[in-house]
C-alpha cells in the first residue's frame, strides 16, 4: 500500500511539473523584459533593429510634399477633395491604403537585416468616423491583420503605435488635431482611447510576432507648456487608465510609454514601474551625435531599470545616420528609424518617384482657399490632377520605387 501511494504522489507530481511547464512555455511566447534588455522567447536578448511604416495609415502633408498648408490627414484630405471631387478622392485612399504597403516592402525590410516595424495608425480606423476612404466598416484590422501575417513570414516583429489618438495627444500636425492636445482633458476622447486600445489587444492578445503596444505618439508638444503646464500632469494616469483596460484582455504583451514634449520628458513618471510588461519610448531628431545628446535618456533608462528605445529619429544626412546609429548601440538603446518611404528625398529606405504635374497640386496647397470663389480659381485642370494621383498611386508601389543604399548602410544593415 505504501509503495502505491509512493507511485501515486509521483505521478501527481510529475503531472504537475508538466503543468507548471505548459504554462511556462506559454507565458514565455512572447517578447519578455529583463533589466534593460528585450529578451526572446528562447532567453537571448532582442535587440530592436526596424523602420517606421510612416504615411501609410496615418498621411502626413510633408510626405506628399506638402507645406504647413496640408500638414495632416484632414487639410490634405480637404485639398483633394475641392481639386478632383469626394468620390475620387474615396477611391484614390483606399488604393493608397492597399498600394503603399504590401509582403514585397517587408520581404525587402527582413532582407536587409531589420528585425522590427512599428505601424503608425490613426484611431479612426477602428470608429465609424470619415477616414481615407471609409466611413464605417473601417478596415484598419483587415490591413493590420495581413501585415502582421506577413511580418510572421518574414520574421519581422511588430509594434503597434497609436500615432493618432481621440482629441489629439500632441496638438499639431502629426496627430491630425485641431491644433490643441484634447485628449488629455476631454473625457469621451481618453474613454474611446482606451476602448480602441482595449479592442485592439483582446485581438491580438495570443499573437507572439506582435512586441508590443506603443501607447501614444509625441504627446503634448512643448508650445503648451507656457500656458498648459498642468497637461504634463495628466499623462501618467492617462497612461495608467489605458493599461488597466488592456490588461484586462491582454497580460502577455508589453506596453510602451512616451515621454511629454516629442517623447523627450521623462520627468513626468513618477510611478516608473507601475505595470509588470512595461518600457520606454524616446524620440530624438536633429541634434549633435555626442554623448551628451543622448546622456539623459540613458540617466532615466538607469534610474528605472527598464528598457528603453528609440521609437523615431532619422530623416538626416548618410553620416549623421552612421554616427547616431552606433552612438545608440553603444547605449543598449534599439531603434526604429523614420520613415520607410517616402517621396522625392533619400533620407528613407525607399524612395517614391514624383509623379508628372505633381507641383500643381503642392502649389494648389499654397493657393489662397478661404472662399469658394478662390477655390474655383486656383483650381487646375482636374484631368491633369486625376492622373497625377493616379501616377502616385503606381509610383507608391515597391517595384517601383528607389532603394537608397547609402542610408540603409549607415544605419549598419544590407541593401
Amino acid at each position: 500500500m505504501k509503495n502505491l501511494f509512493l507511485i501515486l504522489a509521483a505521478v501527481l507530481s510529475l503531472a504537475n511539473c508538466n503543468s507548471n511547464l505548459k504554462t511556462t512555455t506559454a507565458t514565455n511566447r512572447f517578447i519578455s523584459i529583463s533589466g534593460h534588455d528585450l529578451v526572446t522567447p528562447e532567453g537571448e536578448k532582442f535587440f530592436i533593429r526596424g523602420i517606421n511604416l510612416g504615411n501609410w495609415l496615418n498621411p502626413e502633408g510633408y510626405m506628399f510634399g506638402f507645406g504647413s498648408e496640408a500638414a495632416s490627414y484632414r487639410l490634405i484630405n480637404e485639398v483633394f477633395c475641392e481639386l478632383v471631387g469626394p468620390d475620387f478622392t474615396r477611391n484614390f485612399w483606399n488604393a493608397f491604403k492597399k498600394n503603399y504597403i504590401t509582403e514585397d516592402d517587408m520581404k525587402y525590410i527582413r532582407q536587409t537585416g531589420m528585425n522590427s516595424v512599428r505601424i503608425p495608425f490613426h484611431y479612426k480606423l477602428f470608429t465609424d468616423e470619415d477616414y481615407m476612404g471609409k466611413i464605417a466598416s473601417h478596415d484598419g484590422f483587415q490591413y493590420i491583420d495581413s501585415l502582421i501575417e506577413w511580418c510572421r513570414r518574414q520574421n519581422l516583429y511588430v509594434i503597434l503605435d497609436m500615432h493618432d489618438a481621440p482629441g489629439g495627444q500632441t496638438g499639431d500636425n502629426i496627430d491630425d488635431s485641431f491644433g490643441f492636445p484634447w485628449l488629455m482633458e476631454d473625457k469621451e476622447s481618453r474613454q474611446l482611447f482606451c476602448s480602441i486600445w482595449k479592442d485592439i489587444a483582446a485581438r491580438y492578445a495570443g499573437d507572439t510576432i506582435i512586441l508590443g503596444y506603443d501607447l501614444l505618439n509625441e504627446p503634448i508638444a512643448t508650445y503648451f507648456m507656457k500656458d498648459y503646464p498642468y497637461l504634463n500632469d495628466l499623462l501618467e494616469p492617462l497612461y495608467k487608465e489605458c493599461v488597466k483596460e488592456i490588461r484586462k484582455v491582454d497580460k502577455n504583451h508589453i506596453v510602451l510609454l512616451g515621454g511629454a514634449q516629442w517623447n523627450s520628458n521623462f520627468r513626468i513618471f513618477k510611478d516608473s514601474k507601475f505595470d509588470d510588461k512595461m518600457m520606454y519610448t524616446c524620440h530624438r531628431y536633429w541634434c549633435d551625435t555626442l554623448q551628451a545628446n543622448i546622456q539623459d535618456f540613458v540617466n532615466f533608462r538607469d534610474s528605472v531599470n527598464l528598457p528603453l528605445y528609440m521609437g523615431e529619429t532619422g530623416e538626416n544626412t548618410f553620416e549623421w545616420i552612421a554616427a547616431w546609429t552606433r552612438l545608440m548601440e553603444r547605449n543598449n538603446i534599439g531603434w526604429h528609424y523614420w520613415p520607410y518611404k517616402k517621396m522625392i528625398s533619400d533620407r528613407c529606405m525607399t524612395t517614391i518617384p514624383q509623379p508628372e504635374n505633381w507641383e500643381l497640386i503642392t502649389a494648389y496647397t499654397r493657393a489662397d482657399r478661404t472662399t469658394f470663389a478662390k477655390i474655383r480659381h486656383a483650381r487646375p485642370h482636374q484631368a491633369t490632377i486625376r492622373k497625377a494621383m493616379n501616377e502616385l498611386l503606381e509610383n507608391i508601389k515597391f517595384a517601383n520605387t528607389v532603394k537608397n543604399e547609402g542610408y540603409i548602410k549607415a544605419m549598419g544593415m544590407k541593401p
